[in-house]
């Protein structure tokens, strides 16, 4: 069985583990900062915040925002379902747009015709680990006809100037956008580390900030530590000193930290998360050579002069597919012992949103995307003759069904 997408786990893991497990302390600690600062490091920004997921990030980005019924928050339609729970959950209507037809990521021009006096964010997700055209967005939201219309709910979206640029960066950890690492683009980015992603730490995520001089990013980053431990002015390690018992809530906040046993794992995955990238990326250089003569194959999109992409998903579209003849294809390819996937169902066909009254017919290139899109295995530890057999099942099975 060749798997899709398994962590990589080794004896150094289980070592960093087994350290944090017995000293003493295994919540949010030591090795959860020690993560953080060399996640800032890497990243290329000056504070980041660990927490137990990418949503969570995005939660605790809203809330700061004040995002509330009546706003609106845009974003793409093809994406997983988080980047909409999370506007639903504040109370404010998700706006989405349809996608490039190219490479997946939300488009630019559909953005524009959404934005209304109740727009307040745009999340854009960088698909795939590819990164969304930042530039362009902020050159759009930076004009001056629609900074006009902006009303602002709080101090914190005066202090923007604008509508808040959101990254779900969920899948690009490790991408670059003209020369700088993602996190560096949106004024805030949410990473995940969940198990499938290509750094892990089995369950978790990240913000990053990336604000104008008007903030101070260092009381944000406590901020948000704060509002991730229920609002409470103290973290379980600082109660344990001498006479820190007493504590105060200042806010009605959520429980979603990182502790140390997974920080632990993503200290190790981080050590060698750039050598995990270049295993990633000769794995789609061959897929690339396997299927670029072949009329049937649209290989995805994942580098170009601006962008490098992360390496987290191998995105092919089936030319001239239909969505029965494509999951007929998934069938053939997983009677082979092959485990498949397709990203994502786009937003309107889930019962929750399609009952919301969200069409497929309004995002015919999101429907188009995803009616002939098969994302293949890529891990670590794939050998190129695993990618060979893969390659060898999906051809039979276009073959077979087409």
């Amino acid at each position: 069985m060749i798997p899709f997408s398994p962590p990589r786990i080794d004896e150094k893991t289980v070592k960093e583990v087994t350290e944090a497990l017995l000293s003493g302390w295994i919540t949010t600690g030591p090795k959860t900062q020690l993560f953080e600062n060399k996640l800032a490091e890497y990243i290329g920004v000056k504070h980041v915040v660990c927490l137990n997921s990418a949503t969570a990030g995005l939660n605790l980005i809203l809330n700061w925002l004040d995002i509330k019924e009546g706003d609106e928050v845009i974003i793409p339609a093809y994406t997983y379902c988080a980047t909409a729970n999370v506007v639903v959950q504040t109370g404010a209507k998700p706006i989405m747009v349809d996608v490039n037809a190219s490479d997946f990521n939300i488009n630019i021009n559909a953005i524009e015709k959404a934005i209304s006096p109740k727009t307040k964010a745009i999340i854009a997700v960088d698909i795939a680990g590819y990164p969304a055209d930042y530039d362009e967005i902020k050159k759009l939201i930076s004009k001056k006809d629609i900074i006009n219309q902006f009303n602002p709910n709080n101090d914190n979206q005066k202090g923007i100037g604008r509508i808040a640029l959101i990254s779900d960066a969920a899948h690009s950890i490790g991408a670059t956008y003209k020369n700088k690492k993602t996190g560096n683009q949106a004024d805030m980015s949410s990473f995940s580390f969940h198990a499938v992603k290509n750094l892990t730490t089995a369950e978790g995520g990240a913000v990053a900030f990336n604000m104008n001089d008007s903030f101070d990013e260092e009381k944000l980053k406590q901020y948000f530590k704060t509002l991730s431990l229920h609002g409470q002015s103290k973290d379980a390690l600082a109660k344990t000193k001498a006479g820190g018992w007493k504590y105060d809530v200042v806010k009605a906040g959520f429980k979603c930290n990182m502790t140390d046993i997974h920080a632990a794992i993503g200290l190790i995955e981080l050590e060698r998360y750039e050598d995990t990238l270049k295993r990633r990326s000769e794995i789609f250089k061959l897929y690339d050579e396997l299927f670029c003569n072949k009329k049937w194959a649209k290989v995805p999109l994942y580098n170009s002069e601006s962008k490098k992409t992360s390496y987290h998903l191998y995105m092919l579209r089936i030319n001239n597919c239909t969505e029965s003849e494509r999951d007929q294809i998934i069938d053939h390819i997983t009677k082979k012992q092959i485990a498949v996937n397709v990203h994502y169902l786009p937003l309107p066909m889930l019962s929750f949103y399609k009952n919301m009254g969200y069409s497929m017919e309004d995002y015919p290139n999101s429907f188009k995307n995803y009616t002939c899109e098969i994302s293949l295995p890529v891990y670590y530890d794939l050998s190129n003759e695993q990618v060979k057999e893969v390659a060898n099942a999906v051809e039979n099975a276009v073959e077979s069904i087409l």
